[in-house]
């Protein structure tokens, strides 16, 4: 690995665990509304809260990098989100490529791809491509891969433990620096997942959770797997305490502390 890119994976993993916990603030198409409350509807009010709470990284597109990013520009590592599609691949684009990321800063570039369905192929391809172009800027690709099930009339984007290998091996097979997957649900099949990558795996904070226990708890779940962190979205920044609940999630993924601990040490009841 050339020194370029390990000092910039070395901010990203810069916790002494060796894991990551870092907050996804990309979620713009294929969500179709913007959140309300403690949500994603202003930008500039969200990022100081998610800030507050001290992320590992924060991913985001190129357009909140150049318009909101600069308070915090060299003080939170910065990962761009290039990958642009919907479930039911009504919009598949790449959108950013790795030059414009490292000219925005940025210490890596996230590429979230769909996998089974009649796409498949292509989404590998825009993968495999980013890898390529990255390489000559000794830029780390990160790469979001999710499983769907395409069988029904709306597709959609599934955890069971077969499709999340297979995204697994996906990113291994396009010569990514890191994959981000979805939590199977369970610590005896997430571990197979883990112990079958030579490539880190970070997993996904999944859909909003019943409420912030269940999502801790499921946590640390990933973090008894052997995962190297995870990404959060929804449950951190659509949680009113925001950044108690980031610090709690820090707890459970870096230091390895139990949900109870991590909600006391917050003030939190688990319920938020």
């Amino acid at each position: 690995m050339n020194i370029g890119k390990l000092i910039r994976l070395n901010r990203i993993f810069s916790h002494p665990s060796g894991r990551l916990c870092s907050v996804a603030v990309d979620h713009f198409i294929g969500y179709g509304k913007l959140e309300s409350g403690g949500g994603l509807a202003s930008l500039p009010e969200a990022l100081p809260r998610i800030a507050a709470g001290g992320p590992g990284a924060i991913t985001m597109s190129k357009g909140t990098a150049m318009n909101c990013w600069a308070p915090f520009a060299g003080k939170i590592p910065l990962i761009i989100q290039s990958g642009c599609f919907t479930a039911d691949d009504r919009v598949i684009e790449y959108v950013t490529t790795p030059e414009e990321c490292v000219r925005l800063g940025a210490d890596a570039i996230a590429v979230a791809i769909g996998i089974f369905g009649p796409n498949e192929g292509r989404f590998i391809k825009i993968l495999m491509d980013a890898v390529a172009q990255a390489a000559a800027f000794d830029l780390p690709v990160i790469a979001h891969i999710y499983p769907r099930d395409c069988s029904g009339e709306k597709p959609k984007i599934v955890f069971d433990a077969e499709g999340i290998l297979w995204a697994t091996r996906v990113g291994i097979e396009a010569g990514v620096d890191v994959i981000k997957v979805g939590y199977t649900g369970d610590v005896k099949s997430f571990r197979q997942v883990v112990e079958s990558s030579p490539v880190p795996v970070v997993a996904a904070g999944g859909p909003k959770a019943k409420d912030l226990r269940e999502a801790l708890t499921a946590m640390s779940g990933v973090v008894q797997a052997g995962a190297k962190g995870a990404t959060i979205g929804r449950n951190v920044w659509g949680v009113p305490k925001t950044a108690e609940a980031l610090r709690a999630f820090k707890s459970v993924i870096l230091e390895g502390r139990s949900v109870d601990e991590a909600l006391q040490a917050e003030g939190l009841t688990g319920e938020e």
